[in-house]
């Protein structure tokens, strides 16, 4: 499949520390308007760093990061999510205390303070399980649908880049394909998306190109056609 023309978030010359210690190394990638990018690489190579600092969580050492063709490397992650780049983070990170309607509407605050239930339907509709347990505490609902709300909560914003962080964490593998085929939907629709992923297999099947990620720098990159089953796949990923 050839990569769309219109880039939309372009990250180029990225460094990234923790005190004295650099753990992103100059990395560039771009990911181009309706695609579905993949970055794969061992535990610890600095894929969530990376994530983090383009969503503006962590400072930046160097390097640039625009987003529809605007400098957003120095915005705040409020000012990132109103432009439309939304990451949900690792870990089915969602409010325990609420029921799973005000966490969807918490989704929409960014570009309405006060909500905006006329997103409701639509994210009822591609998530039905979150409709039957709108009343429902998050807190009662098992990890898997967590983190499907969590998911949904970051949709209903209508970005156009969703960025996910290893949303398979701890999870069965119905829950991990559901997410992806909705992930692999939204694309379809028009959405961008962003993956970080440990299982090689199921996000090389769901994503259209791949950059992976070895001790902080890309090591290689290419179709996920192309990288399924590569020598590079083999040596950065797997370590042989």
């Amino acid at each position: 499949m050839e990569r769309p023309a219109e880039s939309l978030l372009e990250v180029h010359g990225l460094h990234v520390a923790y005190g004295k210690a650099e753990v992103v190394h100059g990395v560039s990638f771009d990911v181009r308007a309706g695609e579905f990018v993949v970055l794969l690489g061992r535990n610890g190579a600095g894929k969530s760093t990376i994530l983090h600092a383009v969503s503006g969580l962590i400072p930046k050492r160097a390097g640039s990061v625009r987003y529809a063709g605007r400098d957003i490397g120095a915005a705040t992650p409020r000012d990132i999510v109103r432009v439309g780049l939304v990451q949900v983070l690792e870990g089915h990170r969602v409010f325990h205390s609420l029921t799973v309607e005000d966490n969807l509407l918490i989704g929409t605050y960014a570009r309405n303070p006060r909500g905006d239930r006329s997103k409701l339907a639509r994210v009822y509709a591609m998530f039905p399980e979150m409709a039957q347990k709108r009343h429902q505490l998050a807190s009662r609902l098992s990890g898997g649908q967590q983190q499907i709300l969590a998911v949904a909560q970051g949709v209903i914003g209508e970005p156009r880049l969703l960025i996910l962080d290893e949303p398979s964490a701890g999870l069965a593998p119905l829950v991990i394909d559901r997410i992806l085929e909705v992930a692999a939907q939204l694309c379809r629709d028009g959405m961008a998306v962003l993956l970080v992923e440990q299982l090689v297999e199921r996000a090389l099947r769901h994503g259209h190109y791949c950059y992976l990620v070895e001790t902080g720098r890309i090591g290689g990159e290419g179709s996920t056609q192309e990288i399924q089953g590569s020598d590079l796949l083999q040596r950065i990923y797997l370590g042989h």
